[in-house]
């Protein structure tokens, strides 16, 4: 048994890696290693934020989802642009403007400044979202979940070391320091990608502009029953997503009762959980298919978001942490399925449409959370979270086989 497990990871791992595939992977993950990571910084330094520019919770709240809303508006144009300039020149670009902003984020002197260069990193990390799925599809054929799956748990592995980092700085030092050591990271990843990463990898886009005739033909290329079915289930699962993590350092601060230090580390320990989560979760889509895998994580995240509040001691809440990573499982499994139904001819940019409205629609989470928890009811936020999760399993339902 141990030989057979030991000869499937290297089969995986030679798939993986072979025809100079492994360094695109490693270029595509470490630059969404980045991308998602320093988003994810902003709730771990809102603490520091709400009392540098006086933020309410209701406003603190609406940072997060500003960031979100913009994220989801670029990614139509972004994967326009993927089908027009090629994906891998499309990271390129994201990466590098995505430094500037952080750049300008670390230096704003009044909350004005920083909902503006929060909007324009958001919208700038867009041309990374469509492209790096429709990259890692385009060169792998049956392996497509894994390494989205492996790609993603980059992401959640720089969710977990740079919040943490970041609180750390904003601690001891500044919260300036915080986004700003973080600046010539992403100059320095622009380089990577721009030299492991093809400038064009899928040939043969429909789509070449962004027009009223494009969105028409695109809108009619994601009209299937599957795909928007699929969808819906992402929006419900992406809104606790939103709700849950643009709060959860401030509501272990302000309802359990821990230092932001460790409420930082929880943070971290949340995503660092998904490293795990969603290889595995990609890995089960590959073996056993989008939805006997979605009703396990779906089903793990709903239980567990409805036991938080009654959770307290720091044990109790540290396995309430991990366990609440399931909820990372969902994206591999949604996004992978997506990608395979669209046309061949607009994978990009149908992508970036049918993530417009993910994303859009679930980034309002941070603002209602913060608005139910400036009414006093900041327990019941977080069960409200556990109520929207089990509609996407009843969703779930319907999802059809691969």
């Amino acid at each position: 048994m141990q030989r057979t497990g030991t000869t499937a990871l290297r089969t995986l791992a030679r798939d993986l890696w072979s025809g100079g595939r492994g360094w695109i992977l490693l270029g595509v993950a470490g630059g969404w290693f980045l991308s998602l990571g320093v988003r994810l910084v902003f709730p771990a330094l809102l603490p520091h934020l709400r009392e540098a520019f006086d933020l309410g919770l209701t406003t603190a709240g609406l940072l997060i989802t500003v960031l979100w809303v913009a994220y989801a508006l670029g990614q139509f144009p972004g994967g326009i642009i993927g089908d027009r300039l090629g994906e891998g020149n499309a990271l390129v670009i994201s990466t590098l403007v995505s430094g500037t902003m952080i750049a300008i984020v670390a230096v704003s002197n009044t909350a004005l400044v920083l909902f503006l260069a929060t909007a324009l990193f958001g919208f700038s990390t867009a041309l990374f979202g469509p492209a790096r799925f429709t990259i890692l599809s385009g060169i792998y054929d049956e392996r497509d979940g894994t390494a989205i799956g492996l790609t993603l748990s980059a992401g959640e592995a720089g969710n977990a070391i740079l919040p943490v980092v970041a609180g750390a700085l904003a601690a001891a030092v500044s919260w300036r320091l915080g986004f700003g050591l973080i600046v010539p990271l992403f100059f320095l990843m622009a380089v990577v990608l721009f030299r492991v990463v093809p400038g064009q990898v899928n040939e043969g886009s429909a789509v070449d502009s962004l027009s009223v005739a494009t969105f028409g033909y695109v809108a009619r290329g994601i009209a299937e029953r599957s795909i928007l079915i699929v969808t819906g289930v992402h929006v419900f699962l992406f809104f606790v997503y939103q709700g849950f993590t643009g709060f959860y350092p401030t509501y272990l601060v302000e309802v359990k009762g821990l230092s932001p230090g460790i409420a930082a580390g929880l943070f971290g320990l949340f995503f660092a959980s998904g490293v795990v989560v969603q290889p595995l979760a990609g890995a089960g889509g590959d073996c056993f298919g989008t939805r006997p895998t979605l009703y396990a994580v779906i089903g793990v995240t709903t239980l567990t978001l409805a036991a938080l509040p009654f959770v307290d001691g720091l044990s109790g809440i540290v396995l309430v942490t991990v366990v609440a990573s399931a909820l990372l499982g969902v994206t591999p499994l949604t996004q992978t399925f997506l990608v395979n139904a669209l046309p061949e001819d607009m994978k990009g940019s149908g992508l970036g449409l049918l993530r417009t409205g993910q994303i859009a629609l679930g980034a309002t989470g941070p603002f209602v959370v913060g608005a139910v928890a400036d009414l006093g009811f900041f327990d019941g936020a977080y069960l409200g979270l556990a109520v929207v999760s089990g509609a996407g399993i009843v969703l779930t339902a319907l999802v059809p086989d691969d």
